[in-house]
């Protein structure tokens, strides 16, 4: 079994564990708590992410005012590459 988390830190989302596929709908479910105000991502505690993880932070800065995700664990920057997200995590031009 996956195991990932994430909790509020003033206004960063750290995320700890492995963002895949089984910890998804885990991850949703602890996000659905978070406060207002976020404007970073720090996924320094990440040991590697996965297309399902990318989606969820996707997502997430699609949704919240977001400009910065620190961190650069396994698979992401190849996910990036491959789906054309910055490093932000929006589509790139």
């Amino acid at each position: 079994m996956t195991t990932a988390t994430v909790r509020q830190d003033g206004d960063t989302l750290a995320f700890s564990g492995a963002l895949e596929r089984a910890a998804v709908a885990s991850l949703w479910a602890q996000l659905r708590t978070l406060g207002p105000g976020l404007r970073r991502i720090d996924l320094g505690a990440v040991s590697r992410v996965d297309s399902a993880g990318l989606a969820l932070l996707s997502e997430l800065c699609a949704r919240s005012s977001i400009a910065q995700v620190n961190g650069d664990p396994p698979g992401l920057a190849e996910l990036r590459a491959a789906y054309r997200l910055d490093e932000a995590l929006n589509f790139a031009s």
